[in-house]
């Protein structure tokens, strides 16, 4: 380039591994960067850049996409803080999963959704109330579902409506659990959207909540270690297996009190990955036991994930689910949206789950996030370090 070009590239990060499972890339490559977009992957592109990064050692992933948290900040007592929870460690788009219900949705789209920088979408609690407080079931008056509520407001907001959420809990959907989910299973099918439910405490074992579901409905909290799991003693229940051939899809959703290491263990052992690895964020959590989306990665991969099977079950795969594929979100390709997350691993750290065991390993920490192609300035982790 003389002194008379201009460069061809705004930005470059070069010397870093690009792992994007959407293309089956893993290979030491650059990125370069014009504008808002990726305009080429490939190598030697750092001699015309305007500004070069060097990533050396690091992997450059795609932008995180968030499958999975609780992000109504100021109205609901579990939500979150979008950004400094999720865009500042890493993550550019991510999914609230029932915190808004049809009563409360107006909220959430002004107060979360139009002012956050990061691409957000919703499950739509099919309870009218919304998950205000962790305290109060939101089904226990099974009048609150209210399928016209719930199919108007999907209606109304297809570019954030993207599912429905049912906790299936016994404290919060009571005796009425098979009849609310029947409900819930309508209004998702004439709204055309998959039905996301949490179980953990159910009233009834796992098969018999797995019986009712779809192809496409997701189960939140498949590593569960309260009671109705997926587990039989060490193996997953064939009925497990069965939902997953037919189509039903299984989210990790670390969450406060939802991610057994011992569940976890014995089920990736077997293979059983999660479709959607998540991190259950909410304001109970983003601070420990949960933390982030990529320190959620970090104990999966810990336990016997392979790193590139993580990466994709928290970008393209979410992704995918949301409708965000379309978008360009999940993916790092020339021509692109410039989402970019660049990742270093750590020393070993302690890393706990939801049920009062730890382990040591290292962690994944964001040390580049680019958002349409601009900086993010991230913020540091609240962990603890090894002993």
């Amino acid at each position: 380039m003389t002194s008379a070009q201009q460069p061809a590239y705004d930005h470059v990060l070069t010397g870093g591994t690009v792992v994007d499972p959407a293309s089956g890339t893993d290979a030491r490559l650059d990125v370069a960067i014009s504008g808002t977009r990726v305009a080429a992957i490939g190598t030697g592109l750092a001699a015309d850049a305007a500004k070069v990064t060097d990533v050396t050692g690091q992997r450059v992933l795609p932008g995180l996409v968030e499958g999975h948290t609780h992000i109504f900040q100021h109205v609901s007592k579990v939500g979150a803080p979008p950004e400094e929870a999720h865009l500042r460690r890493g993550v550019v788009a991510a999914a609230d999963a029932g915190t808004a219900g049809a009563s409360t949705f107006a909220a959430f789209r002004k107060l979360v959704v139009e002012p956050t920088e990061m691409r957000i979408v919703d499950f739509l609690n099919v309870s009218v109330l919304g998950l205000i407080d962790f305290r109060f079931g939101e089904l226990l008056n099974p009048d609150t579902l209210v399928v016209d509520d719930a199919l108007e407001t999907a209606a109304a907001n297809p570019d954030v409506v993207r599912g429905f959420k049912i906790r299936l809990s016994e404290d919060v959907v009571g005796e009425q659990w098979e009849t609310l989910l029947k409900k819930s299973l309508s209004l998702a099918e004439q709204a055309g959207l998959p039905l996301m439910v949490h179980i953990g405490e159910t009233s009834e074992p796992l098969p018999v909540v797995l019986d009712h579901l779809r192809p496409g409905d997701i189960v939140a909290h498949c590593y569960t270690g309260k009671p109705h799991g997926i587990l039989d003693g060490d193996a997953i229940l064939p009925e497990v297996l069965a939902a997953r051939e037919r189509g039903v899809l299984f989210d990790s959703a670390h969450g406060k009190s939802n991610l057994s290491f011992e569940v976890a263990r014995r089920a990736i052992a077997q293979g059983f990955l999660p479709d959607v690895l998540s991190s259950d964020t909410s304001a109970r959590n983003w601070r420990g036991p949960v933390f982030d989306l990529l320190t959620s990665m970090s104990k999966l991969i810990a336990l016997g994930v392979p790193f590139t099977e993580a990466v994709g079950r928290a970008t393209v795969r979410p992704a995918a689910l949301l409708g965000l594929d379309g978008e360009g979100y999940g993916r790092l390709e020339a021509g692109g949206p410039a989402h970019v997350t660049v990742v270093a691993e750590t020393e070993e750290v302690v890393l706990p789950d939801a049920a009062g065991n730890s382990i040591t390993a290292p962690r994944l920490e964001p040390t580049l996030v680019l958002h349409h192609g601009a900086p993010v300035e991230t913020v540091p982790w609240r962990g603890l370090p090894a002993e």
